[in-house]
C-alpha cells in the first residue's frame, strides 16, 4: 500500500460542526469515520462527510499544514 499523507476536514452537515485532521491512508481513514470504529468526537458529533483535503509530501508537512 502506497501511504499519501493528507490534512482533511469533515463535516457533519453544511455549515455544521467541523473535524480536522491528518492520515496516510485517507479512504481508509474516512472508511473508519463512517463506521463509527472508535468512539471519540466526531463520532459524538456525527461529523463523517469529506468536505475537503489537501496530499501533503510527508506526514511532517500535512501536520504542520492542520496547525497552521
Amino acid at each position: 500500500m502506497i501511504k499519501q499523507p493528507a490534512v482533511y476536514i469533515l463535516a457533519n452537515r453544511r455549515l455544521g460542526t467541523l473535524y480536522i485532521g491528518v492520515t496516510s491512508n485517507l479512504i481508509g481513514r474516512i472508511w473508519r469515520h463512517r463506521q463509527v470504529v472508535v468512539a471519540g468526537f466526531a463520532s459524538k458529533h456525527g461529523v463523517n462527510r469529506l468536505a475537503w483535503y489537501e496530499p501533503s509530501d510527508c506526514m511532517a508537512s500535512a501536520t504542520f499544514a492542520r496547525s497552521s
